[in-house]
Order: C-alpha cells, then sequence, then structure tokens
C-alpha cells in the first residue's frame, strides 16, 4: 500500500517519494516545491483536519488534503 501525506499525522516527517498530480497541479505541486527527497514536516491540522501546515524546504505553507493524498512519502522515524 502505498502512503500519502494526507495519512501523516501532526509531529512527524516524511520525505517524498513521487506526485500522482497532472496538468497545473502537478506544476503547482513543483513550484511549492514538493520535489523527490525534500523532508516534510507536518506542522498542524486545521480543526476539521482541512487544511494541513506542512514545514518545507524552511518555510510553513498550507495544503488542502485532496492535494496532500496525491503527494507519494515515506514516513521518517
Amino acid at each position: 500500500m502505498k502512503k500519502t501525506l494526507d495519512m501523516v499525522k501532526k509531529g512527524r516527517r516524511a520525505r517524498v517519494r513521487g506526485l500522482c498530480a497532472k496538468g497545473k497541479l502537478l506544476h503547482k505541486l513543483l513550484d511549492m516545491g514538493f520535489v523527490n527527497n525534500v523532508e516534510i514536516e507536518v506542522i498542524r491540522e486545521a480543526p476539521l483536519f482541512d487544511p494541513m501546515e506542512l514545514k518545507i524546504h524552511n518555510y510553513h505553507l498550507s495544503v488542502r488534503r485532496s492535494e496532500a493524498h496525491l503527494i507519494e512519502i515515506e514516513e521518517q522515524e
């Protein structure tokens, strides 16, 4: 079973392994810094779990769960 970013809980880290998006959404994710092997930390989740705040490349950003579901990851210890 592949793991995706939307499965990662608050305070955990993961590494990007691939993107399942296409077209404009793929370019948006790449522009936001979601490239292979980059480390991501889940900082917090909104009360209804959407969106989620992430730390990537030493900056914070928020993504929707639907977008996070398109990012394949490998969870870190």
